[in-house]
């Protein structure tokens, strides 16, 4: 488990252009950030006419850009390009960053993101099967020097990938099903991201995972618990009700409840407690979208009043 907590941010994508992401990506690690996210998706979740930036592309260009802090997705389904493509893809941008890439892998549920750019999109069971298979597959991709790989679904032979990452990536698995998905997490993830909707649902997640990993002779201890978070954040209580309201009628529960039991809304000093609250349940990492137009104001706010009590 983490020591100290780690903190990253949600880097601007939707309906944004490359020039406010990058701006708002260095404002980030100006900040003191630990990690900068991304979303893969080729679709907005409500519409596919939404402007999105892809995401492998966007992180080669913010590995460009900055200098320190770590990089991943928040996921990457893995059926939804060509395995071996995507590996060499991933080695390539964790070697611009210097050996900063996190891979958040997980099975994708929107089907016209694979279909409308070519590639099937299979049940869901056989996504799982696709996601267990991959982490195996770039592993070992990433560390032999010619790979020969016979699964059920990802097939290679000789298959070179060089220059190989930096470091071994840690690899992190975003997804909640408790049967299938927590299983993976147990015996293959480095570190489990929980999606923002369960964000309520930490406590039995951690619970559920505990457990997967008793059975898999798996030390819990080896996971990072990490969990994606709205941060609705002012200065003063009277000031947060609109934001609060608006930040309801956005997300629409996609992204969770802002005024939820655990949900990190409020002042610095609530807002804190809260981040307290999910280390005592195990949570040392927090991807953090934050509520507003320009999310570098309350990022700042959060980096001068909240981060100084973590670090």
């Amino acid at each position: 488990m983490a020591t100290q907590p780690h903190f990253g941010v949600m880097v601007p994508q939707f309906k944004r252009t490359w020039e406010e992401s990058r701006s708002a990506a260095s404002g980030f690690e100006s900040m003191g950030y630990d990690s900068l996210w991304v979303n893969d998706h080729l679709y907005g979740a409500t519409s596919p006419q939404t402007p999105v930036l892809e995401a492998w592309a966007m992180l080669a260009g913010l590995a460009a850009i900055t200098e320190r802090v770590e990089l991943g997705t928040l996921v990457t389904p893995t059926a939804m390009r060509n395995p071996a493509h995507l590996g060499k893809t991933i080695a390539t941008v964790d070697s611009m960053s210097g050996g900063r890439i996190i891979p958040g892998l997980g099975a994708g549920w929107m089907e016209r993101e694979f279909t409308d750019f070519g590639m099937p999109f299979p049940p869901i069971g056989e996504r799982l099967r696709h996601l267990r298979e991959s982490i195996e597959f770039f592993r070992r991709m990433w560390s032999e020097e010619a790979l020969t790989f016979q699964g059920e679904l990802i097939q290679s032979e000789d298959l070179y990938c060089a220059p190989a990452p930096a470091r071994p990536p840690p690899i992190l698995v975003g997804g909640t099903g408790e049967k299938v998905t927590l299983r993976i997490v147990a015996e293959l993830a480095d570190i489990w991201n929980n999606s923002a909707r369960n964000q309520s649902l930490l406590e039995h997640k951690v619970n559920v995972l505990k457990g997967h990993c008793a059975e898999a002779g798996r030390d819990f201890s080896e996971l990072v618990i990490s969990q994606q978070c709205v941060v609705t954040i002012a200065e003063d209580e009277a000031a947060l009700a609109p934001m609060v309201e608006k930040a309801q009628k956005i997300y629409g529960g996609h992204m969770g409840d802002p005024a939820g039991p655990i949900a990190l809304t409020g002042t610095p000093d609530k807002v804190g407690d809260r981040i307290q609250e999910h280390l005592n349940l195990g949570c040392s990492m927090f991807m953090i979208e934050f509520f507003g137009r320009d999310t570098r104001e309350p990022a700042a706010l959060f980096a001068e009043k909240v981060l100084p009590r973590f670090r």
